[in-house]
């Protein structure tokens, strides 16, 4: 966990980001671990925690709001914002009319002075600027970042390297039930894709 950023780099150089292969299959529901919950925050401030339902509070789980599949898309450093995109933007265009599925593209923020207000809250603005929606179906892209140390965040989820890609599909429950790294293959696409179907029909 105390890896540096040449480490990172020597391993970027290696495997492309590819630190592991995607899950071929949906991970069963009785070994699934729980996602960490993690505070997040749109660009207009508003906070709120991930998975959706693990603030604490009673979920009402016949509510439609509760998302029957969740992809998370994990980045820590600027350099693997590309590789989540060949894993968002078709996962956008395959469950773009679905109403219960969400997609988080989530940056991680681990500087001090940047987590600090009102550093912070300008970053923000900066963010709401640079990010326009693109897209109108009932899927959204949600770009949200996350402040702070995420130290144990991390070792719960075994990332050692901040310079890849991180792909989480969660069900209901908060559970992972699908992993990806770094650039998206077709196979590894194909695989996810198919795997949300599967989220959407579990009862």
């Amino acid at each position: 966990m105390s890896r540096g950023y040449f480490a990172d780099m020597s391993d970027l150089k290696k495997n492309g980001g590819k630190i592991a292969m995607a899950s071929k299959t949906l991970i069963p529901a009785a070994v699934a671990a729980k996602f960490p919950s993690v505070e997040v925050s749109y660009s207009d401030g508003k906070s709120f925690k991930l998975p959706i339902g693990s603030d604490g509070n009673v979920v009402d789980r016949d509510n439609v709001d509760l998302p029957k599949a969740t992809l998370l898309c994990l980045s820590f450093r600027a350099s693997s914002q590309a590789m989540n995109d060949t894993w968002s933007k078709p996962f956008l265009n395959a469950f773009g009319d679905s109403k219960n599925i969400h997609l988080y593209e989530v940056s991680f923020v681990d500087s001090w002075l940047l987590s600090r207000n009102p550093v912070k809250w300008l970053l923000l603005r900066m963010m709401k600027k640079s990010n326009p929606a693109e897209n109108s179906g009932a899927l959204q892209r949600q770009l949200v970042y996350s402040f702070g140390d995420h130290y144990y965040f991390r070792k719960e989820l075994k990332i050692l390297n901040l310079l890849t890609g991180y792909m989480f599909l969660l069900d209901s429950f908060g559970r992972i039930r699908w992993q990806g790294y770094g650039a998206a293959t077709e196979e590894e696409l194909s695989s996810l894709l198919s795997s949300t179907s599967l989220l959407l029909e579990e009862k």
